[in-house]
């Protein structure tokens, strides 16, 4: 196997892991970028649990996940293993109610 599909495993096994996945740089303690925080505050405020992935600390991740998506910026967001868009998405679909619905609809349990 070479490295590209050894990370694209590891990718899809993080996204299979959890009901959703937020791949963004820092943590949601300590984001690292601006987009990374508006996503974070977004999941908090639906009351989502999540998983997050530090990509500032795995570059074959940071790299790799943008194959993954076929999407060139971080952060990105996965529900239920479906890849849903970046921060500037995840604003969009929260504005309109979709994300929420999307939520709703995909059965993402409640943060503890």
């Amino acid at each position: 196997m070479n490295d590209i599909s050894e990370t694209n495993a590891r990718i899809g096994e993080i996204v299979k892991s959890s009901d959703v996945v937020l791949f963004m740089k820092g943590t949601p303690l300590f984001p690292q970028c601006g987009f990374s925080s508006r996503a974070v505050a977004i999941l908090d405020h639906l009351g989502v649990a999540y998983d997050t992935v530090d990509v500032l600390q795995d570059m074959e991740i940071r790299q790799g996940i943008k194959s993954y998506s076929d999407w060139p910026t971080i952060p990105q967001l996965y529900v239920k293993g479906e890849f849903l868009g970046g921060s500037d998405i995840m604003m969009e679909m929260f504005e309109a109610g979709e994300l929420q619905q999307h939520m709703q609809d995909a059965q993402v349990k409640p943060a503890e």
